[in-house]
């Protein structure tokens, strides 16, 4: 457990691990009646046939994932799905001396954990900002530390590091400490990504966002991932799940992810934890 309520899980996956690229996500059902839950993928070692999940509980089958104990198994763990990060295409020459800026907000601190750590290990500079309500909250402070040229902490209550909003500390690198980058990467909250890819386009500073919370069933087939980019209705699972964030209607977006809201309140009334129980 990384806090009271976000879970990290290395799943024995040996296919998925010989295939996993940054920006993908998984398709995990927990036991047989379970629902089809999309997880990004948070890192990965071919290696060791692993890949790692960081699941936060928010309703009835997340609780049940994070339940799981060392020696447990899914039914099903699919993937990997979606189409990895633009940059895992570039040759060395079009990533030489390019300057990446990370904005992570809550758990979406996790996928971008394998970005940066991809980057990195090309050479590449990359500076994140990690935002959280408080320091409790903060997950993969010392994994990124490790990977990245320069960790920025924000938290909303002053707690850790700088007190306010992770777009207020984009602004100050620009504007106050003279940074400069190519490209910024925000992967957290629907609303944290809206606010973040108006103050880079007020940078004039391109940046990719991922909808990986819009999706449900992960292959398309449902519809309820269907965000409007550009004019034109894109499916996030299929086609994303990361996007040029000056094109996505964030507002669609939310509205979107409101709609299953009363379905999941009744599902997480009727669930028994099974943490610390007896299977």
């Amino acid at each position: 457990m990384l806090t009271p309520t976000i879970c990290r899980m290395k799943v024995e996956a040996k296919r998925l691990a010989s295939a996993a690229q940054p920006g993908q996500f998984l398709i995990i059902r927990a036991d047989e009646q379970g629902e089809r839950i999309p997880l990004t993928i948070s890192d990965f070692n071919r290696e060791e046939g692993s890949v790692t999940i960081v699941t936060q509980q928010i309703g009835a089958s997340t609780s049940e994932i994070c339940s799981y104990e060392a020696g447990d198994a899914f039914a099903d763990v699919v993937g990997p799905l979606g189409i990895p990060s633009d940059f895992t295409e570039m040759s060395e020459e079009e990533l030489s001396g390019k300057k990446y800026v990370f904005i992570a907000g809550g758990v979406g601190t996790a996928p971008v954990y394998p970005q940066v750590k991809w980057l990195h290990e090309r050479g590449v500079v990359v500076d994140v900002i990690i935002g959280a309500k408080t320091k409790d909250l903060i997950i993969y402070k010392e994994e990124m530390q490790a990977v990245c040229d320069n960790l920025y902490i924000c938290t909303d209550d002053g707690s850790e590091g700088f007190k306010g909003l992770v777009t207020a500390m984009l602004e100050k690198l620009v504007n106050e400490d003279g940074k400069t980058y190519d490209q910024a990467v925000a992967i957290g909250p629907m609303i944290m990504m809206k606010f973040a890819t108006l103050t880079c386009k007020k940078l004039g500073l391109p940046v990719i966002v991922s909808l990986n919370t819009l999706m449900v069933d992960g292959t398309g087939m449902c519809g309820a991932c269907r965000v409007t980019v550009g004019g034109k209705v894109r499916f996030a699972c299929v086609e994303g799940p990361e996007f040029d964030g000056y094109l996505v209607d964030f507002d669609e977006a939310m509205r979107r992810q409101r709609m299953y809201n009363t379905e999941e309140h009744d599902a997480s009334e009727h669930h028994v934890c099974r943490i610390g129980r007896g299977k």
